[in-house]
């Protein structure tokens, strides 16, 4: 647990973080409708000075080992400035705690390195808060699962380098009837025949992007499931309530 005095110092640290890092680049960001990439460059190269990069993920992996408390003082601090500028000072996805074996080589340090950003892509467009109507599938195909479908408003500060996909794998039969069995499986953009492009612009987070995901017929092998197949509901929910 934090002292006061350590909070204090890492309150006035992040303040000052936005302060001089970010503040001064609002107006430009509102008028451009996006953040000039050296701009968001400089501040994750701050970040990363400050020890705020990835501060929000386990000592034991690189991260900063922060906890909820602290996490929701930073969050305070960064909520004074747009979003568009200060999500350049990333806050990697704890779901990638769930990354295994080369996965972490792949995947999670160098998300926390800051060498590779990644996408939560769960949305589609017929398909937001109702996740059980979510038509991106995955089927397997030998030892490869074969991933078809798209996403849309998946938001994130720059193009990312792969994406955590939620996909249906299947239907398991409950006491309510049939349920899609949902997993989460990690993408890298370039992959044949996945396509990621900029989404519709955003009104309230002006600066900020959004992108637009689809996936034809993208072969991915085993070891691109996160976690388990069937556990991608449990995954999602996670990050949500750790986010809200």
């Amino acid at each position: 647990m934090e002292t006061r005095v350590e909070t204090d110092l890492l309150v006035n640290t992040v303040r000052h973080f936005v302060e001089t890092e970010m503040f001064p680049f609002e107006e430009e960001v509102d008028r451009l409708g996006h953040v000039p990439k050296e701009i968001g460059r400089q501040i994750e190269s701050r970040a990363h000075e400050l020890g705020l990069y990835a501060c929000n993920l386990p000592e034991d992996v690189g991260g900063g080992g922060l906890g909820y408390g602290a996490m929701s003082l930073i969050e305070r601090e960064y909520g004074k400035t747009s979003h568009a500028l200060q999500s350049w000072a990333a806050r990697p996805t704890e779901l990638l705690m769930a990354c295994e074996g080369d996965q972490r080589e792949q995947y999670l340090f160098p998300a926390i390195r800051g060498e590779k950003r990644e996408l939560f892509a769960l949305t589609e467009p017929d398909a937001g808060s109702d996740v059980m109507g979510m038509k991106t599938t995955a089927r397997r195909d030998g030892d490869d699962w074969v991933l078809n479908g798209s996403k849309h408003f998946i938001s994130g500060p720059c193009m990312p380098d792969f994406a955590i996909v939620f996909a249906a794998t299947g239907e398991d039969e409950t006491p309510r009837g049939p349920r899609k069995r949902v997993t989460a499986f990690l993408v890298d953009v370039g992959t044949k025949g996945f396509d990621c492009r900029e989404g519709t612009k955003c009104v309230s987070y002006r600066g900020y992007n959004t992108y637009a995901l689809s996936f034809d017929n993208v072969r991915l092998g085993q070891d691109q499931v996160l976690g388990t197949e069937g556990n991608g509901l449990a995954l999602s929910g996670q990050w949500l309530s750790m986010g809200r």
